[in-house]
């Protein structure tokens, strides 16, 4: 079948913009505050959910909704099952978004909006391509489930629930990370330290509050602390110094009687790429590690901050480095940090790491490196690495979809970020951003190109025809 896919995208590329804009004014972020039986994550990834659903009845498809959780959309027929995977739940908007994060609009041939690169836009792009398929008569020789999820962003219970009810693809991808394909993902853990209650002493600044962070998996954006004792005045002339030195981040200090208020901004990003972030909670750490504190648990959380996580992104001042010639380095994101006088500390580090280690092996050196310090450490459940071979048919077809319909060079990729391509045993992620895209996701501001949108979409509709040949 011959077919200029790109040409039969741009024919629907209203179509394709609305459809996409339907689940953009949905804000599907979670919300354990509004949480209930018929709703788990809060009402915003349901709603998307649900009328993710109703576009595709409305055009037409067969469609199975598994409770609150997840829903896929059915095509084809066949004794083998593709699989196709995406989630309608985003991130916290944040701040710093020059418009509406949940109102999308288009601006230089961008979409902007919370989800429009991670992962609503690549969802819809599979699903047009779907439609697109449908539309050119094509008969899909194997079934196809586009499978949509409800929890990706937090801990992923839409896939449990989906998976105990349904039946695994027997191969796929999922269309939220980057092309030309990711075919190797890190594991995926979390470093909890547990600072205890203070015990304060009449010699020093008392910390009463630091407060920063949205989820693990993101760069914090802001850090503020609130701080109590004499001589505050010390405090605003040393922090603002301090900022007035800094290319990288910006901050505000606010004096009253009896207390300071220091607020550093950074900036946001993906928490499997922390460098490319500028994050606001080490930075206000490491000054405030100038200062004496009347309580050791207080002082042990700024110094534990500023000298063992503040960009300290590869995990080796924790002695957690770790290299794998395919899958890369171990990478770290410092992404909750909580400190209050009358509870203690926690700091959530959230760890991508590559075969070769494990949160074990990790923990005890992270232990080791800790001594003399109090503080407890813990490890979250794990996701496992995972890696499809660059010889698997299912990656070869689609790094030569991508070389046809780019013309760039294809080659297997691996990441510190999680995508559903790791639940199936052949597995991958791909796309929807390319090389040469600007990556938004988890940020302010958070775009999707045009262009891109219909790029991928194009590949998608030769991907998925070539693999249910």
């Amino acid at each position: 079948m011959m077919v200029n896919w790109l040409e039969e995208v741009e024919k629907r590329q209203e179509a394709l913009i609305d459809d996409l804009f339907r689940l953009l004014r949905i804000d599907s972020v979670r919300d354990d505050a509004k949480a209930t039986p018929e709703a788990p994550v809060g009402p915003g990834p349901k709603a998307a959910l649900e009328e993710f659903l109703k576009m595709a009845q409305e055009d037409g498809f067969e469609t199975k909704q598994f409770g609150p959780w997840a829903g896929r959309i059915e095509i084809g027929s066949g004794d083998e099952l593709m699989g196709i995977l995406g989630h309608v739940d985003v991130v916290p908007a944040g701040s710093g978004w020059e418009t509406d994060p949940f109102e999308p609009v288009i601006k230089d041939d961008r979409i902007y909006a919370r989800g429009s690169s991670d992962d609503k836009g690549p969802t819809v792009a599979a699903y047009f391509a779907i439609k697109i398929l449908r539309e050119l008569g094509v008969e899909f020789n194997k079934r196809v489930h586009l499978i949509v999820g409800t929890d990706e962003e937090s801990g992923w219970q839409c896939m449990d629930y989906y998976f105990k009810e349904a039946e695994m693809p027997d191969f796929g991808f999922s269309p939220d990370a980057s092309f030309p394909i990711i075919n190797g993902e890190k594991g995926n853990t979390s470093a909890i330290f547990t600072f205890p209650k203070p015990e304060e002493t009449a010699m020093g600044y008392t910390l009463v509050q630091f407060k920063a962070g949205l989820r693990p998996n993101m760069v914090p954006e802001d850090a503020k602390a609130v701080i109590e004792g004499s001589n505050l005045e010390f405090i605003q002339e040393a922090f603002d110094t301090f900022i007035g030195q800094q290319e990288d981040v910006t901050g505000e200090s606010t004096l009253t009687d009896n207390s300071i208020e220091l607020t550093v901004y950074g900036k946001s990003a993906h928490g499997s790429t922390p460098s490319k972030g500028i994050n606001a909670a080490t930075y206000l750490a490491t000054i405030l590690q100038k200062f004496e504190f009347n309580s050791q648990s207080a002082g042990d959380f700024v110094h534990l901050i500023g000298q063992l996580l503040h960009q300290n992104f590869d995990g080796s001042k924790l002695g957690v480095d770790h290299h794998h010639d395919v899958m890369g380095d171990v990478s770290m994101n410092v992404g909750i940090v909580n400190f209050d006088r009358l509870t203690g500390g926690s700091i959530n580090a959230n760890f991508r790491y590559p075969e070769g280690t494990d949160p074990e092996t990790m923990l005890s050196q992270i232990l080791t490196a800790v001594e003399g310090f109090d503080v407890e450490v813990k490890m979250t459940d794990a996701k496992e690495p995972h890696y499809v071979p660059a010889t698997d048919p299912l990656v070869e077809t689609l790094l030569d979809v991508y070389h046809t319909q780019t013309g760039f060079e294809a080659h297997e990729q691996s990441i510190g970020g999680g995508t559903y391509g790791r639940l199936m045993p052949r597995g991958v992620a791909y796309g929807a951003l390319f090389p040469d895209s600007i990556d938004t996701m988890h940020q302010a501001n958070e775009f999707l190109a045009i262009k891109d949108l219909t790029r991928a979409t194009a590949i998608y509709a030769e991907a998925i025809y070539r693999l249910t040949r």
